[in-house]
């Protein structure tokens, strides 16, 4: 009787010691959460004060981008293509970061921060704009790509962050208050070489799977069954039309572990 004692204190204090790590790794896993979040919160409170963006002041030489697709006169493309562009100044991102790539801002999120490309697509999952150690990450172009986004398909990352940080709020895009307002359906760039805009074609979500982020084709055939399947796959008909000598911009997040959110956009302006 007094051995079976023994045994079932022991086995309780062998669970109590699992409970206690697993609590305490759990505690200190939300402590390295909000210790990252605060971090890069500091990082774009210092970037904001630097008041770098402004509207593009060569707004009057910049470029419409015009396909063979045929635009009704309706079309909303053609108030986007009044929108102004926006120019950032990126001397001082370059001085604190020269991975520093260009500015990305999404409407109806809060995805509005400067995005860098360095030699491979894992470094940026755990590092932020300092190149300092978070679990935040930061906004990163595909390595793959052409740094001035002159690709068929130019992939942007980031962690999708809970507090809304990062691409934390691209998954606004799924909801019927950022589709119900055309307004939402475009995203300025504006990098080193040119300012751009891009217009919405395509938001979903989808189980993990890489065929989005195909970077080279080997026809224009490949690439507008590539642009079709984009098309058919989005959630909502933002009744655009896409073809092979378009420019793509891909935005990519986790919405959870075995789902991505994603969004794709076409070039429609750009600055000489």
């Amino acid at each position: 009787m007094i051995e079976q004692n023994a045994i079932k204190k022991i086995r309780l204090i062998i669970i109590l010691i699992i409970f206690l790590s697993l609590l305490g790794y759990a505690l200190f896993n939300i402590y390295i959460w909000f210790r990252d979040n605060q971090k890069s919160n500091k990082i774009m409170e210092n970037i904001y004060q630097m008041d770098l963006i402004s509207e593009d002041e060569n707004e009057q030489d910049s470029i419409v981008v015009q396909n063979e697709e045929e635009i009704y006169d309706n079309d909303i493309y053609w108030n986007f293509i009044k929108m102004p562009l926006i120019d950032v100044n990126l001397n001082n991102l370059l001085s604190i970061n020269d991975d520093t790539i260009g500015w990305l801002k999404l409407s109806g999120t809060n995805i509005n921060y400067p995005f860098v490309q360095t030699k491979d697509n894992t470094f940026y999952l755990n590092h932020d704009f300092y190149k300092q150690s978070n679990r935040g990450g930061w906004v990163f172009l595909d390595y793959r790509n052409d740094s001035n986004l002159d690709d068929v398909n130019n992939i942007i990352y980031a962690h999708g962050r809970a507090n809304g940080t990062m691409f934390g709020s691209l998954k606004n895009i799924l909801s019927n208050d950022w589709l119900n307002n055309p307004e939402n359906y475009t995203v300025l760039v504006s990098s080193a070489k040119q300012n751009t805009l891009w217009q919405v074609f395509s938001v979903y979500k989808i189980l993990n799977t890489n065929d989005y982020i195909k970077t080279s084709f080997n026809s224009s055939e490949e690439i507008n069954d590539f642009l079709q399947m984009l098309i058919k796959r989005s959630s909502f008909n933002f009744k655009t039309t896409v073809n092979e000598n378009d420019k793509i911009l891909t935005l990519s997040t986790c919405y959870n572990d075995n789902v991505k959110v994603v969004l794709h956009a076409k070039l429609i302006k750009k600055s000489l």
